[in-house]
């Protein structure tokens, strides 16, 4: 999608901390963050949301995310337990329209999640 603010950062088009990068994904720094590290997980392929992907996506392709998710864990040193998130639709507040994960951690962080 020309104007998506996920796929513009993907694209190189918006600067971005780069943590992860493959075929397949990419993975950078939040600008809000949560917790002591909070990186952001896309898809290159532009797909809504999760919902969206499951549909969109193939297997291998929905599998190859989570494997990243454990890549970009084990690179930021998140041996003690990190939390991924998936905000799903204006409910969930989902600010951008490009499915991503939220991969958070570095610290103990709350029970309570929102």
């Amino acid at each position: 999608m020309d104007n998506c603010l996920f796929c513009r950062i993907i694209r190189g088009e918006i600067p971005s901390s780069k943590v992860y990068e493959d075929e397949k994904c990419y993975a950078f720094r939040d600008i809000n963050p949560q917790a002591r590290v909070h990186v952001i997980l896309v898809p290159k392929t532009h797909v809504s949301d999760v919902s969206d992907a499951a549909d969109r996506l193939d297997d291998g392709t929905l599998a190859h995310m989570l494997r990243a998710v454990k890549n970009v864990a084990r690179s930021e040193g998140l041996d003690n337990g990190f939390r991924i998130v998936s905000n799903c639709g204006p409910d969930a507040c989902q600010s951008v329209g490009h499915w991503h994960i939220h991969i958070m951690g570095g610290e103990q962080l709350k029970d309570r999640m929102g």
